[in-house]
Protein backbone atom coordinates (compact mmCIF):
# COMPACT_ATOMS: atom_id res chain seq x y z
CA UNK A 1 0.00 0.00 0.00
CA UNK A 2 1.02 3.42 -1.07
CA UNK A 3 1.54 6.25 1.43
CA UNK A 4 0.01 9.65 0.59
CA UNK A 5 2.99 12.02 0.06
CA UNK A 6 3.31 15.50 1.18
CA UNK A 7 2.66 17.07 -2.46
CA UNK A 8 -0.59 14.80 -2.29
CA UNK A 9 -2.11 16.94 0.44
CA UNK A 10 -4.13 18.55 -1.68
CA UNK A 11 -6.29 16.70 -4.52
CA UNK A 12 -6.53 18.33 -7.89
CA UNK A 13 -10.69 18.47 -8.18
CA UNK A 14 -10.84 18.83 -11.91
CA UNK A 15 -8.01 15.76 -12.88
CA UNK A 16 -10.78 13.27 -10.17
CA UNK A 17 -13.69 14.31 -11.85
CA UNK A 18 -11.39 13.99 -15.66
CA UNK A 19 -11.42 10.46 -14.23
CA UNK A 20 -14.92 9.98 -13.50
CA UNK A 21 -16.00 10.92 -17.02
CA UNK A 22 -14.14 8.07 -18.25
CA UNK A 23 -16.51 6.09 -16.22
CA UNK A 24 -19.64 8.10 -17.59
CA UNK A 25 -18.70 7.80 -21.28
CA UNK A 26 -18.02 3.76 -20.66
CA UNK A 27 -21.62 3.67 -19.02
CA UNK A 28 -23.30 5.30 -21.79
CA UNK A 29 -21.54 3.47 -24.51
CA UNK A 30 -19.78 6.40 -26.09
CA UNK A 31 -15.85 6.61 -26.62
CA UNK A 32 -13.73 7.44 -23.98
CA UNK A 33 -13.45 11.10 -23.38
CA UNK A 34 -16.79 12.13 -24.63
CA UNK A 35 -17.01 13.99 -21.94
CA UNK A 36 -14.18 15.98 -21.72
CA UNK A 37 -14.68 17.06 -25.46
CA UNK A 38 -17.92 18.61 -24.44
CA UNK A 39 -16.65 20.38 -21.54
CA UNK A 40 -13.69 21.80 -23.49
CA UNK A 41 -16.30 22.91 -26.39
CA UNK A 42 -18.78 23.96 -23.31
CA UNK A 43 -15.74 26.17 -22.10
CA UNK A 44 -14.98 27.77 -25.63
CA UNK A 45 -18.52 28.78 -26.27
CA UNK A 46 -18.63 30.31 -22.62
CA UNK A 47 -14.89 32.30 -23.40
CA UNK A 48 -16.45 33.41 -26.76
CA UNK A 49 -19.48 34.96 -24.90
CA UNK A 50 -16.83 36.31 -22.29
CA UNK A 51 -18.64 35.02 -19.50
CA UNK A 52 -17.23 35.65 -16.22
CA UNK A 53 -14.80 33.87 -13.77
CA UNK A 54 -17.60 32.33 -11.74
CA UNK A 55 -19.37 31.52 -14.58
CA UNK A 56 -16.79 30.12 -16.39
CA UNK A 57 -15.80 27.88 -13.46
CA UNK A 58 -19.45 26.70 -12.67
CA UNK A 59 -19.61 26.02 -17.07
CA UNK A 60 -15.98 23.89 -16.57
CA UNK A 61 -17.53 21.52 -13.63
CA UNK A 62 -20.86 21.50 -14.53
CA UNK A 63 -19.40 19.87 -17.90
CA UNK A 64 -17.39 17.48 -16.05
CA UNK A 65 -20.14 16.22 -13.96
CA UNK A 66 -23.67 16.65 -16.38
CA UNK A 67 -23.79 13.24 -17.58
CA UNK A 68 -22.65 11.57 -13.54
CA UNK A 69 -26.29 10.65 -13.63
CA UNK A 70 -26.06 8.17 -16.33
CA UNK A 71 -26.63 5.53 -14.26
CA UNK A 72 -29.64 6.55 -12.46
CA UNK A 73 -32.54 5.08 -15.27
CA UNK A 74 -30.48 2.29 -17.00
CA UNK A 75 -32.42 -0.59 -14.79
CA UNK A 76 -36.00 0.56 -15.91
CA UNK A 77 -34.77 1.26 -19.40
CA UNK A 78 -33.49 -2.04 -20.31
CA UNK A 79 -36.66 -3.64 -18.08
CA UNK A 80 -38.63 -1.82 -20.55
CA UNK A 81 -37.27 -1.92 -23.57
CA UNK A 82 -34.95 -5.16 -23.74
CA UNK A 83 -31.89 -3.71 -24.90
CA UNK A 84 -28.69 -2.58 -23.89
CA UNK A 85 -28.05 0.90 -22.99
CA UNK A 86 -24.68 1.15 -25.14
CA UNK A 87 -27.21 0.97 -28.04
CA UNK A 88 -29.77 3.11 -26.83
CA UNK A 89 -27.99 5.79 -25.31
CA UNK A 90 -25.70 6.93 -28.06
CA UNK A 91 -28.51 6.42 -30.69
CA UNK A 92 -31.06 8.49 -29.03
CA UNK A 93 -28.77 11.27 -27.70
CA UNK A 94 -28.53 13.25 -31.28
CA UNK A 95 -32.41 13.41 -31.81
CA UNK A 96 -34.47 16.34 -31.96
CA UNK A 97 -37.18 15.22 -30.53
CA UNK A 98 -39.05 17.97 -32.19
CA UNK A 99 -38.78 15.53 -35.33
CA UNK A 100 -40.33 12.03 -35.00
CA UNK A 101 -39.06 10.99 -38.07
CA UNK A 102 -35.27 11.53 -36.15
CA UNK A 103 -37.12 9.15 -32.90
CA UNK A 104 -37.82 6.49 -35.51
CA UNK A 105 -34.39 6.29 -36.74
CA UNK A 106 -33.52 6.12 -33.29
CA UNK A 107 -35.56 3.37 -32.83
CA UNK A 108 -34.23 1.49 -35.34
CA UNK A 109 -30.47 1.67 -34.66
CA UNK A 110 -30.94 1.07 -31.20
CA UNK A 111 -32.28 -2.24 -31.81
CA UNK A 112 -29.91 -3.19 -34.75
CA UNK A 113 -27.91 -5.45 -33.07
CA UNK A 114 -30.72 -7.59 -31.37
CA UNK A 115 -32.68 -10.35 -32.13
CA UNK A 116 -35.98 -10.17 -34.83
CA UNK A 117 -38.50 -10.84 -31.42
CA UNK A 118 -36.57 -8.57 -29.13
CA UNK A 119 -36.33 -5.33 -32.51
CA UNK A 120 -39.76 -6.33 -32.44
CA UNK A 121 -40.98 -6.21 -29.11
CA UNK A 122 -38.34 -2.93 -27.96
CA UNK A 123 -39.99 -1.01 -31.08
CA UNK A 124 -43.49 -1.51 -29.99
CA UNK A 125 -42.50 -0.15 -26.81
CA UNK A 126 -40.73 2.71 -27.87
CA UNK A 127 -43.68 3.60 -29.76
CA UNK A 128 -46.32 2.98 -27.03
CA UNK A 129 -44.38 3.92 -24.38
CA UNK A 130 -41.25 5.95 -25.44
CA UNK A 131 -41.61 9.10 -24.58
CA UNK A 132 -43.11 8.90 -21.18
CA UNK A 133 -39.88 6.85 -20.08
CA UNK A 134 -37.74 9.21 -21.59
CA UNK A 135 -39.14 11.97 -19.67
CA UNK A 136 -38.97 9.70 -16.36
CA UNK A 137 -34.96 8.68 -17.60
CA UNK A 138 -34.40 12.85 -18.09
CA UNK A 139 -35.29 13.77 -14.49
CA UNK A 140 -33.69 10.55 -13.01
CA UNK A 141 -30.87 11.61 -14.97
CA UNK A 142 -31.07 15.31 -13.93
CA UNK A 143 -31.67 14.74 -9.86
CA UNK A 144 -28.93 12.07 -9.71
CA UNK A 145 -26.43 14.65 -11.10
CA UNK A 146 -27.21 17.23 -9.23
CA UNK A 147 -26.86 14.92 -6.11
CA UNK A 148 -23.78 14.37 -7.02
CA UNK A 149 -22.68 17.64 -7.63
CA UNK A 150 -23.80 18.55 -4.10
CA UNK A 151 -21.94 15.69 -2.12
CA UNK A 152 -19.40 16.82 -3.82
CA UNK A 153 -19.08 20.61 -3.09
CA UNK A 154 -19.28 21.59 -6.21
CA UNK A 155 -22.28 24.55 -5.71
CA UNK A 156 -25.36 25.59 -6.30
CA UNK A 157 -24.20 27.09 -9.18
CA UNK A 158 -23.40 23.53 -10.40
CA UNK A 159 -26.34 21.96 -9.29
CA UNK A 160 -28.50 24.24 -11.18
CA UNK A 161 -26.77 23.73 -13.92
CA UNK A 162 -27.00 20.08 -14.20
CA UNK A 163 -30.68 20.00 -13.25
CA UNK A 164 -31.17 22.35 -16.77
CA UNK A 165 -29.31 20.22 -19.00
CA UNK A 166 -32.31 18.90 -20.93
CA UNK A 167 -34.58 22.01 -21.00
CA UNK A 168 -34.46 23.34 -24.58
CA UNK A 169 -34.41 27.09 -25.65
CA UNK A 170 -37.97 26.17 -27.26
CA UNK A 171 -39.45 24.98 -23.52
CA UNK A 172 -40.03 21.47 -25.69
CA UNK A 173 -37.52 19.72 -23.25
CA UNK A 174 -36.92 18.80 -19.55
CA UNK A 175 -38.30 20.37 -17.15
CA UNK A 176 -41.35 21.42 -19.58
CA UNK A 177 -41.99 24.78 -17.74
CA UNK A 178 -38.51 26.25 -18.77
CA UNK A 179 -37.57 28.49 -21.53
CA UNK A 180 -35.20 30.91 -22.97
CA UNK A 181 -33.81 32.96 -20.58
CA UNK A 182 -34.86 30.85 -17.64
CA UNK A 183 -32.76 28.53 -18.20
CA UNK A 184 -29.38 28.67 -16.68
CA UNK A 185 -26.60 29.82 -19.50
CA UNK A 186 -23.95 26.94 -18.17
CA UNK A 187 -26.99 24.21 -19.60
CA UNK A 188 -27.57 26.20 -22.68
CA UNK A 189 -24.01 25.74 -23.46
CA UNK A 190 -23.34 22.89 -22.34
CA UNK A 191 -26.84 21.13 -24.56
CA UNK A 192 -25.23 23.00 -27.52
CA UNK A 193 -21.75 21.53 -26.82
CA UNK A 194 -22.88 17.97 -26.54
CA UNK A 195 -24.06 17.81 -29.77
CA UNK A 196 -21.30 19.67 -31.47
CA UNK A 197 -19.27 16.83 -29.60
CA UNK A 198 -21.60 14.07 -31.16
CA UNK A 199 -22.19 15.32 -34.76
CA UNK A 200 -18.27 16.35 -34.55
CA UNK A 201 -16.95 12.81 -34.08
CA UNK A 202 -19.49 10.95 -36.40
CA UNK A 203 -20.15 13.68 -39.41
CA UNK A 204 -17.48 16.09 -39.31
CA UNK A 205 -17.16 20.04 -39.64
CA UNK A 206 -19.58 20.89 -42.07
CA UNK A 207 -22.65 18.84 -41.23
CA UNK A 208 -22.07 20.05 -37.50
CA UNK A 209 -22.68 23.89 -38.65
CA UNK A 210 -25.53 22.83 -40.34
CA UNK A 211 -27.00 21.07 -37.68
CA UNK A 212 -26.22 24.20 -35.25
CA UNK A 213 -27.78 26.49 -37.62
CA UNK A 214 -30.61 24.39 -38.20
CA UNK A 215 -31.93 23.86 -34.29
CA UNK A 216 -30.89 28.12 -33.07
CA UNK A 217 -33.80 29.04 -31.49
CA UNK A 218 -35.22 25.67 -31.23
CA UNK A 219 -33.11 23.48 -28.84
CA UNK A 220 -30.51 26.07 -28.62
CA UNK A 221 -30.13 28.98 -27.46
CA UNK A 222 -29.22 31.57 -30.79
CA UNK A 223 -26.42 33.96 -29.12
CA UNK A 224 -24.69 30.26 -28.04
CA UNK A 225 -24.74 29.07 -31.43
CA UNK A 226 -23.63 32.54 -32.91
CA UNK A 227 -20.92 32.76 -30.61
CA UNK A 228 -20.02 28.88 -31.22
CA UNK A 229 -20.40 29.74 -34.95
CA UNK A 230 -17.24 32.34 -34.20
CA UNK A 231 -15.06 29.74 -32.89
CA UNK A 232 -15.92 26.69 -34.35
CA UNK A 233 -12.53 26.14 -36.83
CA UNK A 234 -10.41 26.47 -33.28
CA UNK A 235 -13.12 24.26 -31.23
CA UNK A 236 -12.84 21.69 -34.13
CA UNK A 237 -8.88 22.15 -34.41
CA UNK A 238 -8.70 21.18 -30.36
CA UNK A 239 -11.25 18.24 -30.99
CA UNK A 240 -8.97 16.68 -33.84
CA UNK A 241 -5.45 17.26 -32.46
CA UNK A 242 -6.59 13.61 -30.25
CA UNK A 243 -6.70 13.37 -26.74
CA UNK A 244 -8.12 16.34 -25.10
CA UNK A 245 -7.11 15.41 -21.05
CA UNK A 246 -4.45 17.78 -20.75
CA UNK A 247 -6.07 20.71 -22.90
CA UNK A 248 -9.45 19.99 -20.33
CA UNK A 249 -7.30 20.48 -17.19
CA UNK A 250 -5.00 22.96 -18.74
CA UNK A 251 -8.35 24.79 -19.40
CA UNK A 252 -9.57 25.08 -15.35
CA UNK A 253 -10.70 29.08 -15.01
CA UNK A 254 -8.76 30.85 -12.64
CA UNK A 255 -6.38 29.16 -9.73
CA UNK A 256 -7.14 25.26 -9.87
CA UNK A 257 -9.54 23.89 -7.35
CA UNK A 258 -8.14 21.64 -4.70
CA UNK A 259 -9.64 19.43 -1.82
CA UNK A 260 -8.06 18.16 1.02
CA UNK A 261 -6.43 14.71 0.95
CA UNK A 262 -8.33 13.84 4.12
CA UNK A 263 -11.29 14.04 1.62
CA UNK A 264 -10.88 11.56 -0.44
CA UNK A 265 -12.40 8.69 1.41
CA UNK A 266 -15.85 11.06 1.42
CA UNK A 267 -15.64 11.92 -2.41
CA UNK A 268 -15.21 7.97 -2.98
CA UNK A 269 -18.12 7.42 -0.96
CA UNK A 270 -20.08 9.58 -3.67
CA UNK A 271 -18.43 7.89 -6.39
CA UNK A 272 -19.73 4.31 -4.83
CA UNK A 273 -23.25 6.46 -4.97
CA UNK A 274 -22.64 6.44 -8.75
CA UNK A 275 -22.17 3.06 -9.52
CA UNK A 276 -24.46 1.00 -7.05
CA UNK A 277 -27.84 3.10 -8.48
CA UNK A 278 -27.23 1.49 -11.75
CA UNK A 279 -29.37 -1.89 -10.10
CA UNK A 280 -31.41 -2.14 -7.12
CA UNK A 281 -29.54 -5.23 -6.60
CA UNK A 282 -26.56 -3.18 -6.08
CA UNK A 283 -27.49 -0.46 -3.19
CA UNK A 284 -25.25 -0.31 -0.82
CA UNK A 285 -22.39 -2.77 -2.48
CA UNK A 286 -19.42 -0.32 -2.04
CA UNK A 287 -20.15 1.48 0.77
CA UNK A 288 -20.59 -2.27 2.71
CA UNK A 289 -17.48 -3.70 1.33
CA UNK A 290 -15.22 -0.45 2.85
CA UNK A 291 -16.67 -1.06 5.99
CA UNK A 292 -16.06 -4.52 6.01
CA UNK A 293 -12.71 -4.38 4.74
CA UNK A 294 -11.64 -1.69 6.95
CA UNK A 295 -12.59 -3.23 9.90
CA UNK A 296 -11.63 -6.42 9.14
CA UNK A 297 -7.63 -4.79 7.93
CA UNK A 298 -7.81 -3.87 11.44
CA UNK A 299 -7.85 -6.54 13.15
CA UNK A 300 -5.27 -8.08 11.25
CA UNK A 301 -3.05 -5.39 12.24
CA UNK A 302 -2.98 -3.50 9.35
CA UNK A 303 -1.51 0.05 9.65
CA UNK A 304 -4.15 3.02 10.08
CA UNK A 305 -2.80 4.34 6.94
CA UNK A 306 -3.99 0.95 5.25
CA UNK A 307 -6.66 0.89 6.71
CA UNK A 308 -8.01 4.00 5.40
CA UNK A 309 -6.80 3.50 1.93
CA UNK A 310 -8.39 0.13 2.21
CA UNK A 311 -11.85 1.69 3.13
CA UNK A 312 -11.39 3.93 -0.02
CA UNK A 313 -10.32 1.44 -2.50
CA UNK A 314 -13.72 -0.52 -1.19
CA UNK A 315 -15.92 2.50 -2.40
CA UNK A 316 -14.38 2.62 -5.35
CA UNK A 317 -13.55 -1.25 -5.87
CA UNK A 318 -16.82 -1.38 -8.13
CA UNK A 319 -16.62 1.55 -10.80
CA UNK A 320 -15.71 -0.81 -13.72
CA UNK A 321 -19.46 -2.19 -13.38
CA UNK A 322 -20.75 0.71 -15.43
CA UNK A 323 -19.21 -0.57 -18.33
CA UNK A 324 -20.97 -3.80 -19.04
CA UNK A 325 -25.11 -3.20 -19.30
CA UNK A 326 -27.99 -3.75 -17.02
CA UNK A 327 -29.12 -6.71 -19.23
CA UNK A 328 -26.13 -8.59 -17.64
CA UNK A 329 -26.02 -7.85 -13.87
CA UNK A 330 -29.76 -7.77 -13.64
CA UNK A 331 -30.29 -11.07 -16.21
CA UNK A 332 -32.19 -13.84 -13.78
CA UNK A 333 -30.86 -17.05 -15.67
CA UNK A 334 -26.93 -17.84 -16.34
CA UNK A 335 -24.80 -15.90 -18.59
CA UNK A 336 -23.62 -16.60 -21.78
CA UNK A 337 -20.00 -17.21 -22.47
CA UNK A 338 -20.02 -13.50 -24.09
CA UNK A 339 -21.82 -12.24 -20.92
CA UNK A 340 -19.54 -13.86 -18.65
CA UNK A 341 -16.34 -12.59 -20.57
CA UNK A 342 -17.81 -8.62 -20.11
CA UNK A 343 -18.67 -9.43 -16.56
CA UNK A 344 -14.68 -10.94 -16.18
CA UNK A 345 -13.40 -7.55 -17.70
CA UNK A 346 -14.98 -4.99 -15.30
CA UNK A 347 -12.07 -4.75 -12.69
CA UNK A 348 -10.16 -3.99 -15.58
CA UNK A 349 -12.14 -1.17 -16.89
CA UNK A 350 -11.73 0.25 -12.91
CA UNK A 351 -8.69 -0.44 -12.71
CA UNK A 352 -7.84 2.09 -16.02
CA UNK A 353 -10.24 4.23 -14.75
CA UNK A 354 -8.35 5.04 -11.25
CA UNK A 355 -5.31 5.13 -12.54
CA UNK A 356 -5.93 8.14 -15.01
CA UNK A 357 -6.49 10.57 -11.53
CA UNK A 358 -3.01 10.42 -9.53
CA UNK A 359 -5.65 10.88 -6.10
CA UNK A 360 -6.82 7.38 -7.28
CA UNK A 361 -3.62 6.09 -8.61
CA UNK A 362 -2.71 4.35 -5.70
CA UNK A 363 -5.70 2.58 -4.80
CA UNK A 364 -6.10 1.37 -8.93
CA UNK A 365 -4.03 -1.92 -8.38
CA UNK A 366 -5.70 -2.73 -5.16
CA UNK A 367 -9.32 -1.98 -6.13
CA UNK A 368 -8.70 -4.01 -9.45
CA UNK A 369 -7.81 -7.21 -7.53
CA UNK A 370 -11.09 -7.49 -5.93
CA UNK A 371 -12.28 -10.80 -7.51
CA UNK A 372 -9.27 -12.22 -7.53
CA UNK A 373 -8.69 -15.61 -5.76
CA UNK A 374 -5.95 -16.94 -3.71
CA UNK A 375 -5.69 -20.15 -6.09
CA UNK A 376 -6.13 -18.09 -9.35
CA UNK A 377 -9.13 -18.77 -9.96
CA UNK A 378 -10.37 -15.12 -9.77
CA UNK A 379 -10.07 -12.13 -12.68
CA UNK A 380 -9.15 -10.12 -14.34
CA UNK A 381 -5.44 -11.08 -13.60
CA UNK A 382 -6.16 -14.83 -12.24
CA UNK A 383 -3.30 -14.10 -10.08
CA UNK A 384 -2.76 -16.57 -6.54
CA UNK A 385 -2.30 -14.94 -2.97
CA UNK A 386 1.51 -15.25 -3.54
CA UNK A 387 0.68 -11.75 -5.97
CA UNK A 388 -2.22 -10.45 -3.88
CA UNK A 389 -1.43 -8.18 -0.73
CA UNK A 390 -2.61 -8.58 2.18
CA UNK A 391 -5.05 -5.33 1.93
CA UNK A 392 -6.40 -7.47 -1.59
CA UNK A 393 -6.83 -10.50 0.07
CA UNK A 394 -9.15 -8.93 2.51
CA UNK A 395 -11.03 -7.05 -0.34
CA UNK A 396 -11.79 -9.43 -2.31
CA UNK A 397 -12.80 -11.69 0.97
CA UNK A 398 -14.67 -8.46 2.24
CA UNK A 399 -16.78 -8.25 -1.58
CA UNK A 400 -17.36 -11.76 -1.85
CA UNK A 401 -19.38 -11.45 1.70
CA UNK A 402 -21.08 -8.71 1.15
CA UNK A 403 -22.29 -9.97 -2.37
CA UNK A 404 -23.58 -12.62 -0.58
CA UNK A 405 -25.56 -10.54 1.72
CA UNK A 406 -27.29 -9.05 -0.85
CA UNK A 407 -30.03 -10.07 -2.79
CA UNK A 408 -29.59 -10.74 -6.70
CA UNK A 409 -31.58 -11.48 -9.79
CA UNK A 410 -31.14 -15.39 -9.33
CA UNK A 411 -31.26 -15.42 -5.84
CA UNK A 412 -32.45 -13.80 -2.08
CA UNK A 413 -29.69 -12.32 0.32
CA UNK A 414 -27.95 -15.06 2.41
CA UNK A 415 -28.12 -14.70 5.99
CA UNK A 416 -24.60 -14.01 7.71
CA UNK A 417 -24.71 -16.71 9.44
CA UNK A 418 -24.79 -18.97 5.72
CA UNK A 419 -22.18 -16.20 4.28
CA UNK A 420 -19.86 -17.21 6.92
CA UNK A 421 -20.32 -20.58 5.47
CA UNK A 422 -19.47 -19.98 2.25
CA UNK A 423 -16.65 -18.09 2.71
CA UNK A 424 -15.90 -20.91 5.12
CA UNK A 425 -16.58 -23.22 1.79
CA UNK A 426 -14.12 -20.79 -0.33
CA UNK A 427 -11.73 -21.03 2.09
CA UNK A 428 -11.53 -25.00 2.58
CA UNK A 429 -11.46 -24.68 -1.67
CA UNK A 430 -8.50 -22.50 -1.44
CA UNK A 431 -10.13 -19.55 -3.32
CA UNK A 432 -10.28 -16.98 -0.27
CA UNK A 433 -7.63 -16.64 2.55
CA UNK A 434 -7.91 -17.85 5.51
CA UNK A 435 -7.06 -15.32 8.13
CA UNK A 436 -8.64 -12.52 5.46
CA UNK A 437 -12.05 -14.43 5.21
CA UNK A 438 -11.76 -15.02 8.97
CA UNK A 439 -11.42 -11.18 9.54
CA UNK A 440 -13.99 -10.06 7.07
CA UNK A 441 -16.69 -12.18 9.05
CA UNK A 442 -15.93 -11.36 12.35
CA UNK A 443 -16.53 -8.10 11.36
CA UNK A 444 -19.57 -8.27 10.22
CA UNK A 445 -20.87 -9.99 13.40
CA UNK A 446 -20.22 -13.68 12.24
CA UNK A 447 -17.50 -16.45 13.19
CA UNK A 448 -16.71 -19.32 10.89
CA UNK A 449 -18.29 -22.69 12.13
CA UNK A 450 -14.55 -23.89 12.97
CA UNK A 451 -12.93 -21.02 14.37
CA UNK A 452 -9.79 -21.12 11.62
CA UNK A 453 -11.57 -23.67 9.35
CA UNK A 454 -10.68 -27.29 8.66
CA UNK A 455 -8.89 -26.44 5.44
CA UNK A 456 -5.13 -27.80 6.21
CA UNK A 457 -2.22 -25.20 5.83
CA UNK A 458 -0.25 -26.06 2.88
CA UNK A 459 2.64 -28.95 2.74
CA UNK A 460 0.94 -30.08 6.21
CA UNK A 461 1.92 -27.49 8.56
CA UNK A 462 0.14 -27.06 11.87
CA UNK A 463 -1.36 -23.69 13.03
CA UNK A 464 1.93 -23.16 15.36
CA UNK A 465 4.35 -24.26 12.18
CA UNK A 466 2.73 -21.44 10.22
CA UNK A 467 3.12 -18.57 13.37
CA UNK A 468 6.70 -19.93 13.25
CA UNK A 469 6.99 -20.00 9.32
CA UNK A 470 5.79 -16.19 8.88
CA UNK A 471 8.48 -14.78 11.67
CA UNK A 472 11.41 -17.12 9.90
CA UNK A 473 10.03 -15.73 6.55
CA UNK A 474 11.18 -12.05 7.97
CA UNK A 475 14.05 -13.00 8.99
CA UNK A 476 13.77 -13.48 12.72
CA UNK A 477 16.10 -15.81 14.70
CA UNK A 478 15.02 -18.40 16.94
CA UNK A 479 15.23 -16.54 19.96
CA UNK A 480 13.47 -13.71 19.19
CA UNK A 481 10.86 -16.09 17.61
CA UNK A 482 10.53 -17.41 21.37
CA UNK A 483 10.19 -13.89 22.62
CA UNK A 484 7.40 -13.07 20.29
CA UNK A 485 5.49 -16.46 20.37
CA UNK A 486 6.39 -16.86 23.97
CA UNK A 487 7.15 -20.31 23.77
CA UNK A 488 10.42 -22.13 24.87
CA UNK A 489 13.27 -21.90 22.45
CA UNK A 490 13.65 -25.31 22.16
CA UNK A 491 10.07 -25.79 20.90
CA UNK A 492 10.70 -23.08 18.06
CA UNK A 493 14.00 -25.38 16.99
CA UNK A 494 11.33 -28.02 16.77
CA UNK A 495 9.29 -26.39 14.82
CA UNK A 496 11.63 -24.81 12.49
CA UNK A 497 12.99 -28.71 11.85
CA UNK A 498 9.76 -29.80 10.91
CA UNK A 499 8.83 -26.42 8.41
CA UNK A 500 11.90 -26.97 6.73
CA UNK A 501 11.19 -30.60 6.23
CA UNK A 502 7.74 -30.51 5.02
CA UNK A 503 8.50 -27.50 2.89
CA UNK A 504 11.63 -29.20 1.63
CA UNK A 505 13.97 -26.34 2.14
CA UNK A 506 16.77 -24.85 4.37
CA UNK A 507 17.10 -21.46 3.82
CA UNK A 508 15.23 -18.69 5.68
CA UNK A 509 14.84 -17.28 1.86
CA UNK A 510 12.76 -20.98 0.46
CA UNK A 511 10.61 -20.22 3.38
CA UNK A 512 10.10 -16.97 2.68
CA UNK A 513 9.31 -17.90 -1.11
CA UNK A 514 7.03 -21.04 0.40
CA UNK A 515 5.13 -18.63 2.22
CA UNK A 516 4.42 -15.70 -0.42
CA UNK A 517 3.18 -18.53 -2.82
CA UNK A 518 0.48 -19.21 -0.70
CA UNK A 519 -0.11 -16.54 0.89
CA UNK A 520 1.24 -16.84 4.31
CA UNK A 521 2.96 -13.55 4.62
CA UNK A 522 1.15 -11.29 6.93
CA UNK A 523 1.71 -7.17 7.57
Amino acid sequence: MHRRSAEQEEIGLAELLAAITLATDLGRGFPQEKALRTCLVALRIAEELGLGERELHDVFYAGLVHPVGCTAFTYEATRLFGTSEFAAIPAFAPVDAARPLESLTAIRASVRAESPARRVRATLRNLSAGRRFEAYALQADCEAGASFTRRFGLGEGVARIVLHIHARWDGQGMPRDLAGDEIEPGARLIALANQVEIFHRIAGREETRAMVRRRAAGWFDPAAATALERCAAAVFDELEAGSVWDAVLGAEPGPPTSVPAARLDELAAAMAGFVDVKSPYLLGHSSGVATLAERAAAALGLSADECTALRTAGHVHDIGRVAVSNLIWDKRGGLTASEWEQVRLHPYHGERILARAAALRPLAELAGMHHERADGSGYHRAVTAAAMPAAARVLAAADAFQAMTEPRPHREALAPERAASEVERMIEAGTLDVEAGRAVCEAAGVALRRGRTSAPWPAGLTEREVDVLRLLARGLSKKEIAATLVIAPGTVHTHTVHIYEKLGVSTRAGVALCAMEHGLVRP
